[in-house]
């Protein structure tokens, strides 16, 4: 029998200086670099391809000194990058222990995954869409929790 999910949702703090998709976006990227600095493989689950192909380029800047090995589903070596990013509703390639969603929607894949990591962002239109996510989550037998950035930032050292 597979191990239950666990599934946890950032709440964003509201920072008015940045539009939440973008923070939410840097947000993926450094929990993707933190994960594979562990050595955990992960899959970035995005909405649609302009969004994958932007975590793409976002994971190819946003840390300089940390480089984070990934590739967009069907790309790259045959065994895989220990970050893989796609948008369609089959999921990765390979298993991994770790989903990043940043869909509008909980993939229905999500089960295959222990951990699953996905975000509440401040503004009503995606605190509503995490809502949903949410519901289905919770639908799917997924264990819930979530944590309060504003209260309980992440650690990224």
């Amino acid at each position: 029998m597979q191990a239950m999910s666990k599934a946890t949702f950032y709440l964003l703090p509201n920072a008015a200086q940045q539009p939440s998709a973008e923070q939410l976006q840097l947000l993926a990227c450094q929990l993707a670099g933190q994960h594979y600095a562990k050595g955990e493989w992960l899959y970035i689950h995005c909405e649609d391809q302009v969004q994958a192909h932007g975590i793409d380029e976002l994971l190819w800047q946003f840390e300089p000194s940390a480089f984070v090995p990934h590739n967009l589903k069907g790309e790259g070596p045959a065994a895989g990058a220990p970050v893989e990013i796609g948008f369609d509703r089959l999921g990765p390639n390979q298993r991994r222990p770790i989903l990043i969603n940043l869909a509008n929607e909980a993939p229905a894949f999500a089960v295959n995954f222990g951990r699953i990591i996905d975000f509440v962002a401040g503004d009503e239109q995606h605190k509503a869409l995490a809502r949903d996510r949410y519901r289905q989550y919770r639908n799917l037998g997924v264990t819930l929790s979530t944590q309060d950035l504003a209260t309980q930032p992440l650690n990224f050292v």
